[in-house]
Formats: C-alpha cells, sequence, structure tokens
C-alpha cells in the first residue's frame, strides 16, 4: 500500500471522539472502582450514605444519568452527522466539566487519586471541547493532526 507523508497525519474526527469518550469511561469506572478501596467507604455504603449525603433512588439515578452521558457519547460521536456531532460533542464534554468540577467535594474532601483522575478527565474534556470547536469541516470527516516530530 502507498501512501503519501501527509496521509499519515489524518484522522477521522468520529474515531478519535469515540476513543477519547472511552477513554474518559475508563478514567471515570477505574477513579470510582479506587474510590471503593478506601478505608471506610465500603463501610459508608452499607449504612446508606457517601460521606454526609444519604444514599437515595434519586442520587443512585443522578450518577446514572451523569455517567450515561460518556457511554453514549462513544455511540453517538460514531453516527451523528458532521454538525450535531460536533455541537454533542461540545455540549457534552462542557456538561462533564461542570459536573466534574461540581463534584470534586461532594460529600467527601477530594483524595489524591481522585484529584489524579480530576486532572486527567477534565484535561480530556478540555480537549474534546477543543477539537470539536476547531473541526470546522463536519461533513468531510478527516481532520489534520499536528505532523509527529521524529
Amino acid at each position: 500500500m502507498k501512501t503519501d507523508g501527509n496521509s499519515m497525519n489524518k484522522i477521522d474526527a468520529k474515531i478519535l471522539f469515540s476513543a477519547l469518550w472511552i477513554f474518559l469511561a475508563v478514567n471515570y469506572i477505574y477513579r470510582d472502582i479506587l474510590s471503593n478501596m478506601e478505608p471506610g467507604t465500603l463501610r459508608g455504603y452499607l449504612a446508606g450514605n457517601v460521606g454526609e449525603i444519604t444514599i437515595t433512588q434519586g442520587f443512585l439515578l443522578a450518577g446514572a444519568l451523569m455517567m450515561e452521558i460518556p457511554f453514549a457519547m462513544i455511540f453517538l460521536s460514531r453516527v451523528l452527522k458532521g454538525g450535531a456531532n460536533r455541537w454533542a460533542n461540545i455540549i457534552a464534554a462542557t456538561l462533564m466539566i461542570i459536573i466534574e468540577v461540581g463534584t470534586m467535594g461532594f460529600g467527601t474532601t477530594p483524595t489524591l487519586h481522585y484529584l489524579f483522575y480530576s486532572v486527567i478527565v477534565i484535561a480530556c474534556n478540555l480537549y474534546i471541547v477543543w477539537y470539536a470547536w476547531k473541526w470546522r469541516n463536519p461533513e468531510n470527516q478527516p481532520v489534520t493532526q499536528p505532523a509527529r516530530a521524529n
């Protein structure tokens, strides 16, 4: 297969967005798994609390809705047409940044691992917003990537 030097610098934006949402979902999940390993956390869950917050059906539904955003965006990034895809990514990533910042001290003081993952997911969401914003040709899928330094 013959390729020119520029073809390696193009990536389908839909694939990139979907991959970034997968990356985010895995980071959210693993952060929560590690949070469950903190001393006293499981005891609090069994008592029906997360820090000072009582676990209710509404609380669990809110958590499910928050986590459904990245899961839905994995799929939607692949199937939505250009302009709708661009705006869905901008809106979803902005919403996830707001949620992330808003939940930093929700119920308990953020731990080091929580802060570590928060920096990663905020940075990734910011990248999604930036990339979608600069995606000026959503109907023509490939977007030129910066050339890699050798």
